[in-house]
């Protein structure tokens, strides 16, 4: 059974830092292709970045060079740090891992963490 465990969400003021968590069980973790994506009131989820299992990483021009995604294969962890925080940051946000296993794609979400930006 594959679970996606998502941690490290909370409030913090506009220009802090916050860094998520996410850990996997169910032994896709190494395979996959990992995403943090969220979802704001209203709105539909969006991709906030990604990383392959060989390190490539992707982010939405709404958070280069603020937020980093990172993966400890060793711990079935994936991270992301989130610097210079926005109010519009302020969202769900939700881990998730997807990849092709014995010939089947598969898809899994975590169950959110929220992030709020104010002041």
């Amino acid at each position: 059974q594959v679970q996606l465990v998502e941690s490290g969400g909370g409030l913090v003021q506009p220009g802090g830092s916050l860094t998520l968590s996410c850990v996997a069980s169910g032994g896709i973790f190494s395979i996959s292709v990992l995403g943090w994506y969220r979802q704001a009131p209203g709105k539909q989820r969006e991709l906030v970045a990604s990383v392959t299992s060989g390190g490539t990483t992707n982010y939405a021009d709404s958070v280069k060079g603020r937020f980093t995604i990172s993966r400890d294969n060793t711990k079935n962890t994936v991270y992301l740090q989130m610097a210079s925080l926005k109010p519009e940051d302020t969202a769900v946000y939700y881990c998730n891992a997807k990849g092709i296993r014995f010939g089947s794609k598969y898809d899994y979400w975590g169950q959110g963490t929220q992030v709020t930006v104010s002041s």
